[in-house]
């Protein structure tokens, strides 16, 4: 795989204060590729500064840093990738909530309702669909903290669109958008590899954040999604969060980093990486202690 440029970020939670750009090439596992167990290790050709690894399973890490002798680890993130495991049926998955959880989320969707004066969630599949979808989610993916704060958003770039496209064309695309009227609210993007939906991007008007529209899109998504029958696995890929540990079913324990020739500009990068971590590691200890933490969060989302 050639290499790309790709940044080395420096974040606060949500909020990107640094990033280093690097020539990397991408190492990622799917998902189905790892329940096999143990995953394949078929390593690319690195880019001129190394490889980003993502989502690997955390028990492969020796065998994949093996690949690469000189290069020097990390950036370093371990988490659960959660997944949901489709094989039963959509009230099958409802059943694995408590009664409380599922009382919350129906009152969630009678909240937003009331709230907006209604809503709908219409759904594109087709090349012609998926067009119409990004033409109404690409102004409101903007507006979003993701692309604000992350350039996380929707891809706006002709390669990324038309990689849509095509895959809308091979029946391996799955978009939502929950609008009012007056327009949409938040979107959900599910690129389709095998037997499994991909956990793209999600998105929403920060506006209606206090609403779970968000939630609400993704849980009504599910429902659709379920009624195909066709799929085995959905995947909330990688990193952690509450949405993702709330609708998934399953985890697996799995990191990222990055793989670096050791030049001494990227040996110092990985240094200045791993002290900033450290230094934010401490503060958040100190400001959950305090009860700061989630005023902090809310401040940088703002």
């Amino acid at each position: 795989m050639a290499g790309a440029s790709t940044a080395i970020d420096f974040t606060i939670g949500s909020r990107r204060l640094l990033s280093v750009g690097r020539d990397l090439a991408n190492w990622s596992f799917a998902l189905e590729d790892i329940l096999a167990k143990p995953a394949a290790i078929a390593p690319p050709t690195p880019g001129k500064d190394g490889l980003r690894v993502l989502s690997a399973p955390l028990d492969q890490v020796a065998a994949i840093t093996a690949c690469f002798p000189h290069h020097v680890i990390g950036g370093r993130q371990d988490y659960q990738r959660h997944y949901i495991d489709m094989s039963g049926s959509f009230d099958d998955y409802l059943g694995q909530f408590s009664s409380k959880t599922r009382s919350t989320l129906r009152r969630k969707a009678r909240k937003l309702a009331k709230e907006v004066g209604g809503y709908s969630i219409s759904e594109y599949r087709t090349r012609a669909e998926v067009s119409r979808f990004l033409d109404q989610a690409l102004p409101l993916s903007a507006k979003t903290y993701q692309a604000r704060l992350l350039d996380a958003g929707l891809p706006d770039g002709e390669h990324e669109v038309t990689a849509m496209l095509d895959a809308a064309d091979a029946g391996n695309m799955r978009c939502f958008l929950l609008s009012n009227e007056d327009g949409p609210l938040a979107y959900l993007s599910l690129p389709v590899s095998g037997r499994t939906l991909v956990y793209a991007y999600l998105g929403y008007d920060p506006d209606f954040a206090r609403l779970s529209v968000g939630t609400v899109l993704q849980l009504e998504a599910l429902e659709r999604l379920y009624a195909e029958e066709r799929f085995a696995w959905f995947d909330f890929t990688e990193g952690e969060g509450a949405h993702k540990a709330m609708f998934g079913t399953h985890s697996v324990a799995c990191t990222s980093f990055v793989l670096l020739d050791p030049t001494l500009a990227n040996r110092a990068l990985l240094g200045a990486r791993s002290t900033f971590d450290s230094a934010i590691s401490t503060a958040k200890a100190l400001a959950d202690k305090s009860g700061a933490l989630a005023a902090v969060r809310a401040k940088l989302k703002a």
